[in-house]
């Protein structure tokens, strides 16, 4: 038997259609076992997988395993991201209805992640797209209208012409669609907006609780809701001839220390001033366009030259009456922020001193080191930013000059609230969350307009509202809008002809929640709120970094809503957050710059790369992520077929820390494949000459078995911790420690003799091997587990247990000094006494040498750690 090779193709499907028969992985809700809940984010089915979307899946399936064995109730569920403009763009190119494009991608993706073998409760699994799901959705969007979490405001947002449809920042390519390609428009338009802000500062706090999550991580939803303090006051506006203007300017600050360096004030071109002097400006209004055509991008307005068009207004500076500071309108002043309008402060921020410099306005320098001297202190080409923690001081800036930043801060806005022209206020760079997407492959917002009774939410008995299945394609703009019945409806008020929402939600509304319907996915209220109870928060939650802030942000608030809306007790979603590392890849292109799959090229022994159907030479690029659009992707049918999916997982958990990007090799597999033969080999040795299973242990063992025993027992206790963080490198390289024991005791028996107990040692060690080894290669792991004489599924098997003596080594190695320098080190048994480490130590050659014919006065022995010679 030891020299049959190990057949993954033919074991991984018998053994997943085992586990599929016997229901391995199906979750009850009543189960006594303490809970654990693992969830991976839920892929959107776009058409067929990639070896490089398993990585993340693998990892949670070793998870859930590992935690099943330690006796939990383990839910594990799978779903589908279905909603989206990409089944509607495949609508429009390929002719085919986005429902039936969709369901089709499932079916073909939920065949290939089975093929991973991942233990995934298939009972619950659900898709966004389906009625099932969505009605409780809108039900959703209804309770939190009512709760006042959801209102309908004007709002500018980035408007394709072409497509006829409002934009995200992300889809927005240099000022164009990045779909059409059409310059993109700033539009005010009515949408419907999540209130998030009103949880800004409970989300910001909140942070500070989710121990679990990447540093990383948290830092970015810190800085995404952004809390700032400030103060809000207003400028007194004159005219060119000093005629005092009937509104003040409100600006918000967070520096109103550097007050007395302002050298302009400066609008948003959708400010309602800029928007009322561009009614006789047509100058103002060309700038107003040139700026739009933008978009609401803050890192592209952040990135765009800093322009500013003169009003020939003036603010009135608030502590220096004879001082007015120019108005513009500038490109860079972001409407959604504060007020809208800002003083700039040229000498201290380099967005202001790029923009005074262009325009030629003073820059007033009124923050300098401590050691600087004022009147020559100058800023050149670099504003001056004080660097955390160093010593600064206030110039140039009447009855501040001498204070600290933090005292200057304080007096001013003192100042501002006494006067009554201004207040100290917090505020947040988080903004309310706009779900309105003028598409149909979406969900329906659950509301009606009706011209008597005006927004009517659409009354529990009547929904879901469906999407209608005969939706046409073959025009711009939402197909809801022009489809010739379904927005026409009765007012379920009055009565009246009204008309139906035809915005739909945006599509992280659906992922929004999805892992809470998963704990009672057939339930006909949005969810049993007993079972979301139990099951959440999420004990693990894993997917990439690109969702650290929407996505998991999003699902903070929702649970928040839901909470408020009575569907739990819970606020927080996640317990514990870890964000993969990418699969990469080299990418090949032929000379004329068209790309080949890895299957299109050959790696010739001299190291050149070569198209297999042509022999011409191909350009072999860095490993870049796994992408269908430069064909670096590997299939998994490919793998199954060719190493079977053990190896491939094998291969992505051990090559690097699971945090960091791995580059997918033709001889990382290969690899990971002999070492899945190898695992083979040695299991079916062991099985040749150990007892039974289930073998008592024998009363003596000898100091080999004890030794293999001790390794054995150290990789057991070492991996569990492993698994526990996620290393799981680091699991695989101690299970390498017990097969590489478990090898060498082989190779030196030979085929000679082997004593009871080393016989037995031997099958606990292979037994332990294949079971740490089970979530990884559990097709492999059940093959063995099947060899090793059991009869029951090792996916049913508990984990193995250490015992605590084991980890404990039984000798010690001692530093021994002679008069407090080191001559030698002693091995000596652990529980030896102070004599017998004396005279030990007194019998070293290092320290017979040192001591030569000199009388020892003493010898210090501190307890398990040095022995000290004193002559």
């Amino acid at each position: 038997m030891a020299s049959e090779r190990y057949n993954p193709r033919e074991a991984e499907a018998r053994w997943q259609r085992v586990w599929d028969e016997n229901r391995v992985f199906e979750t009850a809700n009543d189960d006594p076992r303490p809970k654990y809940y693992v969830l991976e984010m839920f892929p959107y089915p776009s058409g067929k997988i990639h070896i490089g979307h398993g990585r993340n899946y693998v990892m949670g399936d070793v998870v859930a395993r590992y935690k099943r064995a330690r006796g939990h109730n383990v839910l594990h569920p799978m779903g589908w991201d279905a909603f989206g403009l990409p089944a509607e763009n495949a609508a429009i190119e390929k002719k085919v209805h986005p429902k039936e494009w969709t369901y089709e991608n499932i079916a073909t993706m939920k065949e290939q992640l089975k093929l991973l073998g991942l233990s995934i409760d298939w009972t619950r699994e659900l898709a966004t797209c389906d009625p099932e799901y969505y009605s409780r959705q809108q039900k959703l969007f209804v309770d939190f209208l009512a709760a006042g979490l959801v209102e309908r405001k004007t709002s500018l947002v980035n408007w394709d012409p072409v497509d006829q449809t409002v934009l995200a920042n992300e889809q927005v390519i240099d000022g164009c669609g990045w779909r059409s390609g059409a310059p993109v428009e700033k539009r005010e338009l009515s949408q419907w907006f999540f209130r998030i802000t009103d949880y800004a500062q409970d989300l910001l706090d909140a942070i500070d609780t989710l121990d679990d999550w990447p540093d990383k991580v948290r830092l970015m939803q810190q800085r995404w809701i952004g809390r700032s303090e400030g103060v809000r006051f207003s400028f007194e506006i004159e005219d060119g001839d000093g005629a005092r203007q009937a509104e003040p300017l409100t600006v918000y600050t967070t520096r109103q220390d550097t007050i007395f360096g302002a050298s302009f004030c400066a609008v948003s071109p959708d400010h309602p001033l800029a928007k009322r002097l561009a009614q006789d400006d047509a100058g103002l209004e060309a700038f107003r366009r040139e700026c739009a055509a933008l978009g609401t991008s803050e890192e592209a307005i952040e990135r765009a030259e800093k322009k500013g068009y003169d009003t020939g207004l003036f603010a009135v500076h608030p502590f220096r009456p004879d001082v007015r500071l120019p108005v513009y309108v500038a490109n860079f002043v972001l409407m959604g922020y504060g007020e809208g309008a800002i003083f700039g402060c040229p000498a201290h921020d380099q967005r202001d001193l790029d923009f005074a410099r262009k325009y030629g306005l003073p820059v007033i320098p009124v923050v300098a080191p401590v050691d600087a001297d004022p009147s020559a202190f100058e800023i050149a080409d670099e504003a001056f930013v004080e660097k955390d923690g160093q010593a600064v001081r206030m110039i140039n800036s009447a009855f501040l000059d001498g204070m600290s930043v933090a005292d200057a801060k304080e007096e001013v806005a003192s100042r501002f609230e006494a006067a009554g022209t201004g207040a100290r206020k917090v505020n947040f760079r988080l903004r309310d969350w706009g779900i309105s997407r003028q598409r149909y492959w979406g969900c329906p917002i659950p509301v009606i307009h009706c011209d008597t009774c005006g927004i009517v939410a659409v009354p529990e008995a009547n929904l879901p509202v469906l999407l209608p299945d005969d939706a046409t394609f073959d025009r711009p703009g939402n197909p809801l809008d022009h489809h010739p019945t379904w927005k026409h409806v009765d007012c379920p008020k009055c009565g009246a002809a009204a008309r139906r929402e035809t915005d739909t939600m945006d599509t992280f509304v659906d992922s929004s929640w999805y892992f809470a319907r998963f704990c009672s996915p057939r339930d006909r209220d949005v969810v049993d709120r007993a079972a979301v109870d139990d099951w959440l928060p999420v004990d693990q939650y894993i997917g990439g970094v690109e969702h650290a802030v929407l996505h998991l942000l999003y699902s903070r608030f929702f649970l928040r809503a839901m909470k408020k809306t009575g569907y739990t007790g819970l606020e927080e979603p996640f317990r514990g957050l870890f964000t993969q590392g990418m699969i990469t890849h080299e990418t090949y292109r032929t000379e004329n710059g068209q790309w080949l799959f890895p299957e299109e090229v050959e790696r010739r022994d001299d190291g050149t790369v070569v198209s297999r159907e042509t022999g011409r030479p191909v350009v072999v690029g860095q490993p870049e992520k796994m992408s269908k659009s430069k064909k670096n992707v590997v299939s998994p049918e490919a793998i199954v077929e060719t190493y079977g999916v053990d190896a491939a997982r094998w291969f992505m958990l051990s090559d690097t820390p699971p945090e960091r990007d791995s580059e997918w090799t033709e001889s990382g597999v290969e690899g990971a494949w002999r070492l899945i033969q190898r695992l083979w080999r040695l299991v079916s040795q062991v099985v040749e000459i150990a007892p039974p299973a289930a073998t008592a242990r024998p009363e003596r063992i000898g100091p080999a078995a004890e030794g293999l025993r001790r390794t054995t027992h150290r990789a057991l206790d070492a991996v569990s911790r492993d698994i526990e963080q996620l290393r799981f490198n680091r699991a695989i390289a101690h299970i390498y420690e017990v097969v590489n024991a478990v090898t060498s005791l082989l190779n030196e028996k030979g085929n000679g003799e082997v004593a009871p107990d080393l016989a037995w040692a031997l099958r606990e060690a292979a037994e332990t091997i294949v079971r740490l080894s089970g979530p990884m290669v559990p097709h492999l792991a059940e093959e063995c587990w099947k060899v090793l004489g059991h009869e029951g599924l090792l996916a049913d098997a508990p984990w193995p247990v250490v015992e605590p003596a084991l980890l404990v080594e039984a000798t010690i190695t001692l530093p021994v000094q002679v008069n407090g320098k080191r001559r030698d080190e002693l091995v000596i048994a652990r529980d030896a006494d102070q004599s017998a480490i004396e005279e030990a130590a007194l019998g070293l050659a290092g320290v017979q040498r040192a001591l030569g014919d000199k009388p020892v006065r003493k010898i210090i022995v501190v307890p398990q750690r040095i022995v000290n010679v004193v002559v």
